[in-house]
Parts: structure tokens; C-alpha cells; sequence
């Protein structure tokens, strides 16, 4: 199952060879160092087609253009139409690749979005994706309201994207597949703490979903954290393809097959996750049983979401890492402006 075709070397008809860069942790704490950081990611953007000819996608991580001060000055943050997601395109259509890349949008409504944004061989933004899960309670980013959008990838392959955080929820990772996924990316941020739990949950979202990860942290030092790279790829049935370590500016390569990802979910019976989960049981009854047996879900949707131990939670706003206890409501969910409605 571990067909990695030598990180891309020797491509097939049906691969897709994925670049995940695990990008030097910049410092960013002014608009100079912004743009040079802006023209360092594309310089790396021309790396990875001069480092490998048959590579479709290069994936930059979370926070690769701003670093990890946190900082929400709106000096620092960036719109879809300035000059940094201008480069972004641009390298992309020089390059003749698609590209993954992570902004820290300016939102005139409240706390800026952290955004992710897959853009293709031709200039165009084929995917917009506002993080779901801030990691609370270090991050101020505003909660993402434009849900978890898939779109059609290099080879005609499905990709969608979630962000560091938002990969410890199983629920995240099982969106984007249900939507079609067959590549779920993954960019972050993390640090050596967080080590453990990386691996496991890149590997759980793959096997659950019978879908192909790809992961990717900042790596080395900015003189404050230590991000720990470990560029990752895994397999749909949870094996790892291959594992980058903690070298800076190092792209981790492999060759990903979709197509084994469809036909899985077309023939497996035993553990098709995806399917079963619908249709739990279907050997004891019709189709098997359709319903909604989880307690959770039927209180979110009703809005009476309680944990059982929920008196105990002493963290529950940002207070402890020194922001404001908030005094506005989140304000819904708004429609994706680059993802057809259905």
C-alpha cells in the first residue's frame, strides 16, 4: 500500500506527487519583513519545480507568510486582492503548479481570519477555507464561517483542506470526505508538544475517511518556538507513505494515488468507514440502519451542546494568554465566494 513511486521520481498516469515544505519559521513583525516573506514563499514556489519536475502541488504551512507572533495588527494583515496573494498567483502560473498557502486575512467585522487558500497552475483561487478551530485559547483568529469546501484538484483528483487545530477534531477530517475529499491537506504551526498527537491524528483521519493526508508544520526556530516540520503523508488505510524530520526549507515529496482512494470506498466491504457509518449493521437489516444514534450531534443542531463534566472547565475564553474576555456573538455562517452554492 505504501506507493510513494520514490517521492514523485517515477510518476504514474494516475499520480498526483504532492510537495509539502517544511518552510523556516519566519519572524514577521513588520510590513518590510511581511514582503519579503511574501517574496520568500515564492522563491519556494521555484524551488519546488526546479526540485521536481512532476510535481503538481507544493503546500506551504500555516503561517508560513506571518510567523508565529499572533500578532493581529492590521499593518501585518492581508487581503485577497493585495500584493501578496498577488505574488501567491503569480509564482503559481511561472512555476506551472499549483500551490497551497496561508494568509492572515484582515476581516472587517472582527478579528481577522486565518485563511487558507489552494491556488491553481493558472493563477485562479480554487479553494478559500477560514479555519474552523482557532487553537484556544493562544489564538485571537476569528472562528471560520464558511464551512469546509472541497474542490476539484490537479489530475482531477478531489482535495480539501483543513488547518492544524481543526485536525484533532474527527469531525473536520470526516466533512471533507463526506464532500468528496480524497486528498485532505493539513498545514500548521505546532510545536515538539504536539508531536504525538500530529502523527496519530493524521494517520486516525486517513484510515476513518479512507482518504490520503498530507501534513505539514513550520520548522526550526524563530528564536521564541521551535516548530518541529515532519512533513507527513499517509495512506488511506492509516499506513504512513513517508515522514519528513525537522530539517528547515526541506519539501517532503510523494506520489498519491485517488484513484486507489476511489476504489476503495467502491470495494471494501470490511471497515469502509464512510459508508458504514450510515448504514450500520446492513447484514442484520435492509440498508442497514439510517438513523442519527449520536446524542452529541442531535444537541449541537439543537443548540444544547453540554458536556457532562461542563462545571469543571476552567479555560473558556482567552484570558489566560492575555487577551480581553470577548464581548461579541459569533455571527453565523456566510457563504463560500469560491464555492458554487448547492
Amino acid at each position: 500500500m505504501n506507493v510513494s513511486g520514490l517521492g514523485g521520481l517515477n510518476k504514474s498516469p494516475h499520480g498526483v506527487v504532492v510537495g509539502l515544505v517544511q518552510l523556516q519559521l519566519p519572524v514577521v513583525e513588520t510590513p518590510v519583513q511581511l514582503a519579503a516573506q511574501a517574496e520568500r514563499i515564492c522563491a519556494l514556489v521555484g524551488k519546488a519545480r526546479r526540485n521536481l519536475g512532476t510535481m503538481d502541488l507544493v503546500v506551504f504551512p500555516e503561517y508560513a507568510l506571518h510567523g508565529l507572533s499572533m500578532s493581529t495588527a492590521p499593518e501585518l494583515m492581508v487581503s485577497l486582492d493585495g500584493p501578496e496573494v498577488t505574488a501567491f498567483k503569480a509564482s503559481c502560473v511561472a512555476h506551472r503548479i499549483w500551490g497551497c498557502f496561508s494568509i492572515m486575512e484582515f476581516n472587517p467585522h472582527g478579528n481577522p481570519y486565518n485563511t487558507g487558500l489552494i491556488i491553481d497552475d493558472q493563477g485562479e483561487i480554487r479553494l478559500y477555507y477560514r479555519k474552523l478551530h482557532p487553537w484556544v485559547p493562544v489564538e485571537a483568529w476569528e472562528p471560520g464561517n464558511v464551512g469546509i469546501p472541497v474542490c476539484d484538484g490537479p489530475k482531477g483528483c478531489k482535495l480539501g483542506l483543513i488547518i492544524c487545530h481543526d485536525g484533532m477534531f474527527p469531525e473536520m477530517a470526516r466533512e471533507a470526505a463526506y464532500k468528496g475529499a480524497e486528498i485532505i491537506l493539513r498545514t500548521a504551526g505546532y510545536t515538539a508538544p504536539i508531536r504525538h498527537a500530529w502523527t496519530i491524528t493524521n494517520q486516525a483521519n486517513a484510515f476513518q475517511n479512507l482518504a490520503i493526508t498530507a501534513s505539514v508544520c513550520l520548522c526550526g526556530s524563530d528564536g521564541n518556538f521551535d516548530s518541529m516540520g515532519e512533513g507527513m503523508f499517509c495512506n488511506f488505510d492509516g499506513t504512513v507513505i513517508t515522514v519528513g524530520g525537522n530539517r528547515p526549507d526541506e519539501i517532503i515529496t510523494a506520489e498519491l494515488r485517488p484513484d486507489l482512494v476511489r476504489e476503495a470506498r467502491a470495494v471494501w466491504g470490511v471497515e469502509n468507514n464512510p459508508y458504514q457509518l450510515y448504514h450500520r449493521g446492513y447484514v442484520a437489516v435492509q440498508g442497514g440502519a439510517q438513523d442519527c444514534p449520536y446524542t452529541f450531534m442531535h444537541d449541537m443542531v439543537a443548540g444544547r451542546y453540554k458536556l457532562p463534566w461542563d462545571g469543571t472547565v476552567q479555560v473558556r475564553d482567552g484570558t489566560p494568554c492575555g487577551f480581553a474576555a470577548p464581548s461579541r456573538s459569533y455571527r453565523g455562517p456566510e457563504p463560500n465566494p469560491f464555492e458554487p452554492e448547492v
